[in-house]
């Protein structure tokens, strides 16, 4: 704990090594007053049946409203038993495995389901054409934002970098707090349509000042889709494939929306349920979004592949991988918690449909990388760990790759800088969270305030 007071900007520049070191030694004891006063007895969560993290002792969410802009799928119930089932995701009662089935090939098929997310329809060709126009109105940023808000306060969390500047926006706006429907809705186009070059601006920004790099700020284009436009300006020539745009709208697609229970999008619930404006609403889901738990899992993939990598001699070998996989779930390997990230999940058993349409588009792309094995060796590790997890804990809840499992890879294929994955992700889901504060706004009329139970003692002075 200490050594995260050292060479801290907050702390008084002018103190003596005495003076520090006196600092260091009361914030010790600080620490102690702390840990010694604030644990709570785990047992008393049983004794009044607390839903912990708002879930049930088996793991599902507790029922805390209704929405009708996802719905995820897990098991089914039937004669009171419940039973496992393949993953299903709904967007606006649309199967999302279908609508990508349907409308994969359309160079604006996430377009298409930002539409979906936030009218509860599928556009028409003259809706679409229409939507799009307002689109690629709003994507631009003002000069004097790049320079003031952007490039003066540069960061190598481009989570944080999203968080300010979306709460910057605020400023900006004409209106901002007035929540009326039809503003919202505008302000979240704004959002949706701003939030891909605050992300690629602000990791240039990084990598100009930190890094020392070529600052290249490259406009978005009219006319291209919202991936088309992210893997023009990150790149320096600008180019990209068909496959690679295809994959990455698909990504987005898929990362779009998950019901309104996940961690961010609850948040979303929250804080729009108090009357607050919409930059507040979605910064707070930005600050959700980028923890490990929650959207940040896909790099904890990655840096586990990269651990895997340098212990492994051989990762054509399925006893060196199950040797390795062990030792993770032994708690004697990479971050040493004991899990194997990117696999499980709290509602999907069998399958979770979006890793099934990922794993498809992953082979497809590494197939045009020239990067087949390494998609075999992801295929391999997934495999095996779905085996040794369930015989380690000995469940009968079959364990199933989450999204997180490939999207790491993919966006690697893709050229896309791990300091952007977890943005990326936000990006795609800031729709999502769009569609639940309308819905919120429109039909929650109630703050949300779940209880907390008092197990302290009241002490008299």
């Amino acid at each position: 704990m200490l050594k995260n007071y050292n060479d801290n900007s907050f702390i008084n520049e002018d103190l003596d090594e005495k003076a520090f070191n006196e600092l260091l030694k009361n914030v010790e004891l600080l620490n102690t007053e702390l840990l010694k006063n604030h644990r709570i007895d785990k047992a008393l969560y049983d004794k009044y049946d607390v839903k912990r993290g708002l879930r049930d002792s088996n793991g599902k969410g507790v029922l805390t409203g209704l929405t009708e802009v996802s719905d995820v799928f897990g098991t089914y119930v039937s004669d009171g038993k419940t039973f496992q089932a393949e993953g299903k995701l709904y967007y606006q009662g649309y199967d999302v495995s279908e609508l990508i089935g349907t409308y994969g090939e359309n160079r604006y098929c996430f377009e298409m389901i930002i539409y979906l997310l936030l009218f509860g329809k599928l556009p028409s060709d003259e809706e679409l054409s229409l939507f799009l126009s307002v689109m690629w109105q709003m994507q631009n940023l003002e000069n004097r934002f790049i320079r003031d808000v952007i490039m003066k306060a540069s960061n190598p969390n481009i989570m944080n970098a999203l968080q300010r500047c979306v709460l910057t926006l605020y400023t900006y706006d004409s209106d901002p707090d007035d929540i009326s429907e039809e503003n919202v809705l505008r302000q979240s186009l704004v959002l949706i349509n701003k939030l891909p070059l605050i992300a690629v601006y602000s990791y240039m920004a990084y990598c100009h000042f930190r890094k020392d790099r070529t600052l290249l700020i490259r406009n978005p284009e009219d006319g291209h889709s919202m991936a088309e436009n992210i893997l023009l300006m990150l790149r320096p020539d600008g180019k990209y494939t068909d496959l690679e745009a295809r994959v990455l709208s698909i990504a987005l697609i898929l990362h779009a929306e998950h019901g309104g229970g996940n961690n961010s999008t609850f948040t979303t619930h929250v804080v729009t349920s108090s009357g607050t404006d919409t930059y507040s609403s979605i910064a707070a889901s930005i600050g959700s979004l980028k923890g490990p738990r929650h959207g940040g899992a896909n790099l904890k993939v990655m840096n586990m592949f990269k651990d895997m990598k340098e212990h492994v001699s051989d990762y054509k070998d399925d006893s060196k991988i199950e040797e390795y996989l062990l030792k993770i779930l032994n708690k004697e390997a990479f971050d040493r918690s004991g899990l194997i990230y990117g696999m499980g999940h709290a509602v999907y058993t069998l399958s979770d449909p979006r890793e099934v349409i990922l794993k498809d588009f992953a082979k497809k792309l590494a197939e045009e990388k020239g990067l087949s094995e390494e998609f075999q060796f992801y295929n391999k590790v997934e495999e095996i760990a779905k085996r040794l997890i369930m015989e380690k804990h000995k469940v009968n809840k079959n364990i199933c790759a989450n999204v997180d499992f490939y999207s790491g890879f993919v966006y690697t294929m893709l050229g896309i800088p791990e300091e952007l994955f977890t943005p990326i992700f936000a990006i795609a889901r800031t729709p999502g969270w769009c569609a639940h504060r309308l819905e919120e706004l429109m039909n929650g009329n109630k703050i949300i305030r779940p209880a907390y139970k008092y197990v302290g003692e009241h002490t008299s002075i």
